[in-house]
């Protein structure tokens, strides 16, 4: 059988020693473990990268330690914003969507998106309305209600701060996965609730495809977690294909070179998951730390 292989992260930074209990601790890698092996199930039974991502992305999105999905963090308005993207690198096709409420799973809407519509980015009303048209589920507001994230947003109002996802722990909430199934295809994914207190219709680099996602047969699959707003300006997942690409970088190099020194001459802060098709990857990171599996 052809090589297989599967990364995720559920954000870049950590959590402060002091408030991450051994039970929290227990609590991000079982929740880390189970979505890696919801992704390589797929993959080891011949299935593909865009499944594997997709399976992977919902399991964390289904875990309110994560900022995405139900654990979607509360804008200065006290909603739940999401974004999402998708992209398979056989074919350069993608989906996206931004600024939508009350989606349990965003990733599948950015999937839809990607398959049942001629446009690769939708956003707010929009977004909704298709995902009504294609039986994309639905939550209440209660079911994405978490006590500690609207905490977050009581204390970053009292600022007037906008926060990276955990006002105490140094967190940027995104999740994400790459994959590469036995074919030889590869796959990558982003979603997120976003900032804590940010202002309505702000939009980071996760929905962005070339910025926070992005997959190319001929190069890598990259899934983007940080500043988004210097990761939107640092184009990061689309620099490191092409430097692969134009300038015959590995993937390691490429990576290094990204994340490691140009982001960080701007003061961008977080890192990335990368995957070749030769199954190589990397997990390369300028924060504090990054909650990853591979």
């Amino acid at each position: 059988m052809n090589t297989y292989a599967i990364a995720i992260h559920g954000g870049a930074g950590t959590i402060l020693r002091s408030v991450m209990t051994p039970e929290k601790e227990t609590a991000y890698k079982k929740a880390l473990e189970d979505a890696i092996v919801a992704g390589e199930n797929i993959l080891k039974k011949g299935g593909s990268s865009l499944n594997a991502v997709e399976a992977a992305i919902r399991t964390l999105e289904d875990n309110p330690l994560f900022n995405a999905g139900k654990g979607a963090v509360f804008t200065n308005d006290g909603k739940n914003e999401m974004d999402a993207s998708i992209m398979t690198g056989k074919d350069l096709m993608a989906g996206a969507v931004a600024g939508v409420q009350n989606i349990k799973n965003p990733i599948s809407l950015a999937r839809a998106i990607m398959e049942k519509s001629e446009h690769v980015f939708m956003s707010g009303l929009g977004a909704q309305e298709f995902a009504k048209k294609n039986n994309i589920v639905f939550a209440a507001d209660d079911y994405f209600f978490t006590e500690a994230r609207f905490e977050q947003l009581k204390k970053a109002k009292e600022t007037d701060s906008i926060v990276m996802d955990h006002n105490d722990e140094k967190k940027f909430g995104t999740v994400g996965a790459v994959a590469l199934d036995t074919l030889g295809n590869l796959a990558a994914g982003t979603s997120t609730g976003g900032m804590t207190n940010k202002k309505h219709g702000r939009v980071g680099d996760t929905p962005i495809i070339g910025s926070g996602t992005y997959a190319n047969n001929n190069t890598c699959a990259i899934s983007c977690t940080g500043h988004g707003e210097f990761f939107i300006r640092s184009v990061v997942a689309y620099d490191i294909s092409c430097l692969m690409e134009y300038k015959g970088l590995s993937l390691k190099q490429a990576c290094e070179k990204v994340v490691m020194d140009k982001l960080v001459k701007i003061g961008g802060e977080g890192g990335l998951i990368a995957l070749d098709t030769k199954g190589n990857i990397e997990l390369p990171f300028n924060s504090d730390g990054m909650y990853r599996a591979s």
